[in-house]
């Protein structure tokens, strides 16, 4: 795959977590993120209007060179269980164009393609330095209600991004939080003597 101009680098992170609260877990907890850190695309070029033909252009090839990466670390698509995506602004760019790569069905699909996913990937987007905190969040690939699948991949890129860069980042987890054990939406639902079909009664 011809890769792009605008990419400097991928960065991986990697963490098995065996002991949680003092307690073995069981199974072991696997956390990966890859991260892109890409030259802005529109830097130079004022205020774009149509960010369209820069989003066909870059997303597409960043969304499946980073899923092919992270499917690579962890094996299969079927040992993700959680899932999400992230983008950092450097501090010269505009919020609104590391949005832009990441906020796409064409970068995202791959993604949810590859692991058989039925709900949207969590995400955050957001500016900063070199050395910000990407910040994944992570949900169950097929259920949104399920809290033991609520996690963060959190790393950072200590000379990225740049002023004029943007990282744009997946996360994958192999299971839920060790030791879960605080319910979930359902749960609340039948407690509250909610609905789960109209939880806010209207």
């Amino acid at each position: 795959m011809t890769m792009l101009q605008e990419l400097r680098k991928i960065v991986t992170f990697d963490e098995d977590i065996y002991r949680e609260g003092g307690k073995e877990a069981d199974p072991i907890l696997r956390i990966v993120g890859v991260a892109a850190v890409l030259s802005n695309p529109w830097k130079g070029k004022g205020f774009v209007k149509d960010l369209q033909p820069e989003i066909k252009r870059i997303a597409p090839v960043m969304g499946k060179a980073l899923t092919d990466r992270l499917i690579s670390m962890v094996g299969s698509g079927e040992k993700i269980e959680a899932y999400g995506k992230a983008a950092i602004a450097g501090t010269s760019c505009e919020i609104e164009h590391a949005s832009a790569i990441i906020h796409t069905l064409q970068f995202g699909n791959f993604y949810r393609e590859a692991v058989g996913a039925k709900s949207y990937l969590g995400f955050t987007n957001t500016r900063g330095p070199a050395n910000t905190q990407i910040q994944i969040p992570l949900m169950d690939k097929h259920d949104t209600g399920r809290r033991s699948h609520y996690l963060t991949v959190q790393f950072s890129i200590y000379d990225a991004p740049d002023v004029d860069e943007i990282v744009c980042a997946l996360g994958a987890a192999t299971s839920g939080r060790p030791h879960h054990r605080i319910g979930d939406r359902y749960s609340d639902l039948k407690a509250l003597g909610k609905s789960v079909e109209n939880p806010a009664g209207i």
